[in-house]
Order: C-alpha cells, then sequence, then structure tokens
C-alpha cells in the first residue's frame, strides 16, 4: 500500500507539473496575441498618419502593387489568354479581354 501511495503522490506530482505547462503555453499565446494586435493598431496609426498627409497616394500605390502583382500571376499562367481591344485608338474603344482557356 506504501508503493500505491508513493506511486499516486508521483502521478499527482506529474500531473500538476503538466498543468502548470499548459497555464504557461496559454500566458504566451495570449502575449502572442496582445503583441500581434499592437503591432497591428500602431500599423493601422501609421497608415492613418501617412494619408493624412498625402491624401490618397498611399491607396493609389497600394492599387499599383497590387494590380502588378495580379499582371504577374496572370502572365504566368498557361491556361490565360489575353485578346486586346481592337478599337485602334489609344484610349479609347473597349478594354482587352482575358480568356481563361482550359486545354
Amino acid at each position: 500500500e506504501f508503493m500505491k501511495a508513493i506511486e499516486a503522490k508521483q502521478v499527482a506530482s506529474q500531473e500538476a507539473e503538466r498543468q502548470q505547462w499548459v497555464v504557461r503555453r496559454a500566458e504566451q499565446e495570449r502575449q502572442a496575441v496582445v503583441t500581434r494586435a499592437e503591432g497591428e493598431a500602431e500599423a493601422a496609426q501609421i497608415i492613418t498618419t501617412a494619408m493624412e498627409k498625402t491624401g490618397n497616394a498611399i491607396i493609389e500605390v497600394r492599387r499599383i502593387d497590387a494590380a502588378k502583382e495580379i499582371a504577374a500571376k496572370l502572365a504566368n499562367a498557361r491556361n490565360v489568354t489575353y485578346l486586346p481591344s481592337g478599337g485602334g485608338r489609344q484610349g479609347g474603344g473597349a478594354p482587352g479581354l482575358l480568356l481563361n482557356i482550359d486545354k
């Protein structure tokens, strides 16, 4: 019976250590969430300040960056074909056409 008591004490001790580890891990995860949220809030503040100083220029830059990224992906896609408009005049007519051609 003495051995059972020692074994039960060891099991209880191991379980207590495991619970402490779980608590420490939860605290680390909570801190990571707080740090991430603080970073996102700071980034939003920086963007707001930049927009106040430059107007919508930062939005235009991001729009252009997004358009460049999309164009690069489309250019590397094998199943996408671009058909330019037949207007022949600069700045007028219908826009070109993108086709997704599955083979």
